[in-house]
């Protein structure tokens, strides 16, 4: 693992995008993995006002709340068109589709995407109880795409982006664990004290299924974007 330390979010965005128009420009881009949330905020800006031509590439993303439409502003279809597909058009863009009608299916068909476009570079953030994805604690460390319950915790989190913490989704489609780490290279992001805890136990702490993310030290190329209040306890 390459742990780099920042000062703040905005000053991380710049350091994985780097990252990425780095290998964008040795040609060994195909395929994006992305992540939404707040965290990831910052690179789509400096990918959306840097000039580099993301048309031949393909995104796939991690997860999609079930039971949101896609025009729904919750949903995260939505997020990634405001906030990166809009003002950057790739090749094809790849989500779980959250109105499936049949959930099996569904995650069957999301292995296939992701069979079909392995994943170049995969941005990540990072769930204070480690999460990545919504591969909550207990998560297999051999899962792919499933249907999910999220946890209160997780829960709470979202509900910022809420009007009331009840219209927060209780589940997901996630990308699974071992689909995270067949991608090539993965870069996490992680910014603020909240996620410092996750953050010594992601680096330092013991491999197992109870910190979702303690699986990336079994990844060959991983980068850890962490700023000053996420990296305290390392």
């Amino acid at each position: 693992m390459k742990i780099i330390k920042v000062k703040d979010n905005v000053e991380g965005g710049k350091v994985a995008f780097d990252i990425i128009k780095e290998e964008m420009l040795k040609g060994n881009v195909k395929t994006l993995g992305l992540a939404t949330g707040s965290t990831p905020e910052t690179l789509y800006q400096e990918m959306v006002k840097s000039d580099l031509d993301f048309s031949d590439l393909n995104s796939v993303n991690l997860d999609e709340y079930v039971g949101l439409e896609a025009s729904n502003d919750q949903s995260y279809d939505y997020f990634m068109r405001k906030h990166l597909f809009d003002a950057k058009p790739f090749k094809n863009n790849y989500l779980p589709n959250g109105v499936a009608e049949n959930g099996a299916k569904e995650c069957a068909r999301y292995d296939q995407v992701i069979a079909d476009n392995p994943i170049d570079i995969q941005i990540l953030g990072i769930g204070e109880n480690a999460h990545i994805g919504f591969n909550e604690p207990g998560s297999s460390f051999e899962g792919t795409t499933a249907e999910v319950q999220l946890t209160e915790s997780t829960i709470e989190a979202n509900s910022r982006n809420f009007a009331k913490k009840e219209d927060v989704p209780t589940r997901a489609y996630s990308m699974g664990i071992k689909s995270i780490m067949q991608a090539k290279k993965i870069v996490l992001l992680a910014y603020g004290a909240k996620k410092a805890q996750a953050i010594l136990d992601t680096v330092n702490g013991e491999i197992t299924e109870d910190v979702p993310a303690s699986a990336l030290q079994n990844h060959p190329d991983v980068t850890i974007i962490v700023d000053e209040e996420a990296a305290k306890m390392l």
